[in-house]
């Protein structure tokens, strides 16, 4: 009897070995999702709020949302519509697609009583009707004053006549500190109003985010959720004082992750008053490439400082070398403001217009020195344009001069106009490198700056733009592209 219990016992203890290994090396595991009760929920208590006792959201919630709008847009998107089966393997055939409009939403922020909206660029990037809906719930259609993809700041006005509406100044965006508290306000997932709070995880960030070729980035970083939706809202301190417009977040799921970036007040508060009295922004140069000066380079330069921004180049002609700046240069201060990377200094000439003057302190040799720089604009000069009277140009986006008596000599030309820095415009979008002379636009021989200007104007809209000239190899080349 003993001996078939023990038989028994062995039998069902092998079994139970054999499942559990069965289970543990070949049976999936069953994962369960649990959502949890209320009644399961313990209780807990959290305040989310400073330290300090003085800080009150409540004031700065109130006095920024009724300020932020809910912008909404159409944008016409081409869509392929199968017409058999065999489409599937081999595509859809040419012109075969059906255009219907998208619709997109984003935030803005109303700054002025009359209907002006600063929000970002990429939110009506396209868009052919934009409504703004206010917290209070009314309706506006709303029109495109002026847009800037390098910041990706754009501006709109209410099409209709309005007055008294709630809005936000800009503040000055240096005075805030990494650790202070901030509100960030919008409509993310078409939640309206909502608002969000955290600290400055850090200032002056480059995520190279913008796919310009001039862009100026110099976010401020901070930990307030931001999401889908939340583009072109408000960044405000705990006072309710506009500090930026939350344009990006930091993200592997497309929702956030515990970061989100801010274009700066100053520099946004910039492009708005030029896109107001010009209708385009007034880009200013300071004609240098650089980097940042870290530890490590500054140890192979044998600099006394480890912080700064290195000139690794200058541009000919360009307002730096004009000053006297020279390669190797350290650049310590701009205005008295220390600067410690590229993003700071890339922030402060882009919250300035051409014709402005700035100061720089500079190490040279471990000696420090003063310079002062009249900033110019793409072209190498101090004119500011209005929109209405954009130059061919300026379009073009580059610097230039007529070629001198040994490029002439060099390349067997009697006359020509070198480009001598391409920037944003018609000259990046057709991959036309720096130093190409440019001899004839349509047939017109190119002697002088201003005959690129005259050339531009007597092209027909209709007609395609032709620019003929000699590569810096020496070999002829020309570019055609619709104008």
């Amino acid at each position: 009897m003993k001996s078939i219990v023990k038989i028994i016992l062995v039998s069902a203890l092998g079994g139970f070995i054999s499942l559990g290994t069965y289970k543990m090396f070949f049976e999936k595991p069953e994962v369960r999702t649990y959502i949890e009760t209320q009644a399961q929920q313990q209780a807990q208590q959290t305040n989310y709020s400073s330290p300090d006792p003085t800080v009150d959201f409540v004031m700065a919630a109130e006095k920024s949302i009724n300020s932020v709008v809910h912008v909404k847009t159409a944008v016409r998107a081409v869509y392929n519509q199968m017409q058999s089966p065999l489409d599937f393997f081999f595509g859809a055939p040419q012109g075969g697609g059906q255009e219907r409009m998208q619709l997109g939403t984003g935030s803005g922020v109303i700054i002025s009583s009359d209907g002006y909206i600063v929000t970002n660029n990429h939110v009506i990037d396209r868009a052919e009707e934009i409504v703004v809906s206010l917290n209070s719930g009314e309706d506006y259609k709303a029109t495109i004053v002026g847009t800037d993809p390098t910041t990706d700041i754009a501006l709109l006005k209410i099409a209709d006549e309005v007055e008294d509406l709630p809005y936000l100044s800009f503040s000055n965006s240096d005075n805030i500190k990494v650790g202070e508290w901030v509100l960030a306000v919008g409509n993310p997932f078409n939640l309206t109003s909502t608002v969000t709070a955290g600290i400055v995880s850090a200032k002056a960030r480059n995520i190279g985010i913008i796919n310009e070729r001039a862009a100026i980035e110099s976010f401020i970083q901070t930990d307030a959720a931001v999401n889908p939706g939340n583009s072109g809202g408000a960044l405000v301190n705990t006072r309710g004082e506009l500090v930026g417009i939350n344009s990006a977040i930091s993200t592997h799921t497309g929702s956030f992750e515990g970061y989100s970036f801010a274009v700066p007040s100053n520099l946004a508060s910039k492009v708005v008053r030029d896109l107001k009295e010009y209708g385009t922004v007034q880009r200013a140069f300071i004609g240098v490439s650089i980097s940042d000066l870290n530890p490590r380079l500054a140890d192979e330069l044998d600099v006394k400082v480890n912080a700064g921004v290195y000139i690794g180049g200058l541009s000919e002609n360009g307002a730096a070398e004009e000053a006297g700046l020279e390669k190797g240069d350290i650049i310590l201060a701009i205005n008295s403001r220390n600067i410690s990377k590229s993003s700071e200094l890339q922030e402060i000439i882009g919250s300035k217009r051409p014709g402005e003057k700035i100061s720089l302190k500079v190490l040279r040799d471990n000696i420090e020195r003063e310079f002062e720089v009249t900033l110019r604009n793409v072209n190498g000069t101090t004119k500011r344009i209005k929109k209405a009277d954009l130059e061919f140009l300026t379009l073009l986006g580059g610097r230039f001069r007529e070629i001198n008596t040994e490029e002439k000599r060099d390349y067997r030309l009697k006359y020509g106009v070198k480009i001598l820095e391409v920037n944003t415009g018609i000259l990046a979008e057709q991959d036309i490198p720096n130093g190409f002379i440019i001899t004839q636009i349509n047939e017109q021989p190119i002697k002088s700056v201003n005959d690129i200007n005259k050339a531009g104007l007597e092209i027909p809209k209709d007609r395609p733009v032709i620019i003929f000239g000699v590569l810096p190899n020496g070999r002829e080349k020309y570019y055609a592209f619709g104008f």
